[in-house]
C-alpha cells in the first residue's frame, strides 16, 4: 500500500511541472491607476488584446501565453515588489512594463540581478544606458528614446529657421532626461536654448516660468513633460498672451491633451509615432498596414471609445511582440532569450522599425517618429 502512495505521489508531483509548461507566463505591470493611468490603463488593455489574439492563433509553438497583469500605482517601490514577485513567485519568462521612467529604474537593478529579460513601456533612456545608470543588459524598452525625440524635434526647429528656444522641463526622471539630451544635442542642431527653467509633474500652474522663458525673447517656446502638466502649460501660455509657437514633446500626443487644453493645444506641435497620422502615411510606408490593423482590431474591441488611439497605444504590443518573436525561435531559456530579443532585426512594429543591437536595447531611429500638430482639434502632420 505505502508503495503504491510513493507510487501515486511521484505522479502527482512530475504531473505539476508538466502542467505548468504547458503555459509561457509573461508578467505585466502597469499604471492602472495614478497620474500614468491614461497611459497604463491602456497598455493593459492593449497587452491582453496581443496575447488573446497570439493564443486564439495557436500559442507560441502551440503554447498559450498566460498573462500575469498588476497595478503599479506610479510607485517605484511597488513596482520594484510586483517584479520580485514576477520573477520569482510566478516564474514568468520575461516581463513587460512599467509606465513611468522613475518606476523603470527602480526596477532595472532587481531584473538585472534576476537575470530574467524585460521590455519596458517608459520613456527615459536611463533604463537602457549604462554606466552611472547601472547595467542593462537584460533590459530593452519599445518607446523610442529621449534622444530620438529631442532629435525629431531639433531637425523640424532648425528646419524652420527656430533656434533660439525657451525650455521648460519636468523635474521628474523623465523630463530630466529630456533636459540632459536637449543639453547634448543642441549645439549639433545650431539650438540656442536662451533659459531653461523647471517644474513639478504635478504642478497646476507653469505662469513664473513661462514670464521668465518669454523675457528671454525666445523664438520658441518647448515644454516637457507627460500628463496633465502638459496642457496646463497650455492653457498658461494662451493666458500670458504668448505668441510664440509651443512644441510638446513626443509623450502628449494624445487625444486628452486636446481636451485638457481646449482652444490653447491649436497649433501646438511635437513629436509623435506615426500612429497618430496613420490615415497619412504613403501607402509605400511598411508601418502603414501594420498600423492600420492594429487600429481596427483596437476599434473592434471597442477601446477606443473610452481610450482613444494616442502616440503610448502601441507601446505594449511591441513590446509583447519582441518577446514573444524571440520565444518562438529560442524557447524560454533567459540568456538565450535576451540574446534574441538583441538580435531582433527588422521587427515592422506599431511604433517603428525595430533594429537592436547589443549598444541599443530600443532599435527606433529618427525616421520612427513623425512631428505632429493639432489642427481644428485633432491631430495632423505638421505642416
Amino acid at each position: 500500500m505505502r508503495t503504491i502512495f510513493c507510487f501515486l505521489s511521484c505522479l502527482m508531483l512530475l504531473a505539476s511541472p508538466a502542467l505548468s509548461e504547458d503555459t509561457i507566463k509573461l508578467g505585466a505591470f502597469f499604471d492602472l491607476s495614478g497620474r500614468a493611468s491614461f497611459i497604463g490603463t491602456p497598455s493593459k488593455l492593449v497587452a491582453q488584446m496581443l496575447v488573446d489574439k497570439i493564443n486564439a492563433e495557436g500559442g507560441i509553438n502551440g503554447k498559450q501565453i498566460e498573462l500575469i497583469i498588476a497595478d503599479t500605482e506610479g510607485d517605484p517601490a511597488k513596482s520594484a515588489n510586483i517584479a520580485t514577485k514576477f520573477i520569482y513567485k510566478d516564474k514568468v519568462v520575461a516581463l513587460v512594463g512599467p509606465t513611468l521612467t522613475d518606476t523603470g529604474m527602480n526596477v532595472k537593478k532587481i531584473v538585472n540581478s534576476a537575470k530574467i529579460p524585460i521590455v519596458m513601456t517608459v520613456g527615459g533612456d536611463p533604463v537602457i544606458m549604462g554606466g552611472k545608470f547601472g547595467p542593462f543588459e537584460w533590459i530593452f524598452k519599445s518607446p523610442q528614446r529621449s534622444k530620438i525625440a529631442v532629435e525629431r524635434l531639433f531637425t523640424y526647429l532648425k528646419d524652420k529657421g527656430l533656434t533660439k528656444i525657451a525650455l521648460l522641463s519636468a523635474d521628474d526622471g523623465f523630463g530630466k532626461d529630456g533636459l540632459r539630451w536637449m543639453e547634448e544635442l543642441a549645439p549639433a542642431f545650431g539650438i540656442e536654448m536662451l533659459v531653461k527653467e523647471s517644474f513639478g509633474a504635478r504642478d497646476t500652474d507653469m505662469t513664473a516660468q513661462l514670464t521668465k522663458a518669454k523675457n528671454a525673447g525666445p523664438q520658441a517656446l518647448v515644454v516637457w513633460t507627460t500628463g496633465p502638466a502638459g496642457a496646463i502649460s497650455a492653457k498658461n501660455v494662451a493666458q500670458l498672451g504668448i505668441d510664440l509657437p509651443l512644441f510638446q514633446c513626443h509623450g502628449l500626443p494624445d487625444p486628452k491633451y486636446i481636451e485638457l487644453a481646449g482652444p490653447a493645444s491649436e497649433g501646438n506641435r511635437m513629436p509623435a509615432t506615426k500612429l497618430m497620422v496613420a490615415d497619412e502615411l504613403p501607402d509605400t510606408d511598411p508601418q502603414k498596414a501594420v498600423i492600420q490593423e492594429f487600429v481596427k482590431l483596437y476599434t473592434e474591441k471597442g477601446y477606443d471609445k473610452q481610450f482613444p488611439i494616442n502616440t503610448h497605444s502601441g507601446y505594449a504590443w511591441d513590446a509583447i511582440r519582441l518577446i514573444v518573436d524571440a520565444i518562438a525561435k529560442v524557447g524560454t531559456e533567459p540568456e538565450a532569450l535576451r540574446a534574441e530579443i538583441e538580435k531582433t532585426q527588422n521587427y515592422v512594429g506599431i511604433s517603428g522599425i525595430y533594429n537592436l543591437t547589443p549598444e541599443d536595447h530600443n532599435g527606433l531611429d529618427v525616421d520612427s517618429m513623425v512631428m505632429v500638430q493639432v489642427k481644428d482639434g485633432k491631430f495632423v502632420l505638421a505642416e
